[in-house]
């Protein structure tokens, strides 16, 4: 049986008005961040940690912070101008060695694109 073409015009609307990625949300990415505070922080002027204070990381040129030592693969990248845009850091929080391969974070990424969205909206919050 053939569905309706009412039914069929509303799933293809639906669909095409749908956001190519789901709204994140801070509070949810402060917990799941929680898996990223043994390495990082995102306290403004906070100290590196064994990865690099994330303050203001979204838009930020990779590897710019001066006074933390980053692999010779992020160096590389940041001097190439790649920046932490929304999309790079969704890329590279689901699978940061897609990104860097040859960098020292050993964290294997977020498999839940919900976790990513929320991760990226709490790193947004915490950039002022």
């Amino acid at each position: 049986m053939r569905p309706p073409i009412a039914l069929l015009a509303a799933t293809i609307a639906l669909a095409a008005s749908s956001p190519l990625h789901a709204e994140g949300d801070g509070a949810a990415g402060q917990r799941v961040f929680g898996q990223c505070r043994a390495c990082h922080v995102v306290e403004n002027n906070g100290r590196n940690g064994v990865g690099p204070n994330l303050h203001g990381v979204v838009g930020r040129r990779a590897a710019s912070i001066e006074s933390f030592r980053y692999s010779a693969n992020m160096r590389e990248l940041g001097e190439a101008g790649h920046s932490w845009t929304e999309e790079n850091l969704r890329a590279y929080l689901a699978n940061p060695k897609s990104v860097v391969p040859r960098g020292s974070m050993a964290f294997p990424g977020l498999r839940n694109p919900q976790q990513i969205e929320d991760v990226i909206a709490y790193l947004k919050s915490q950039s002022g």
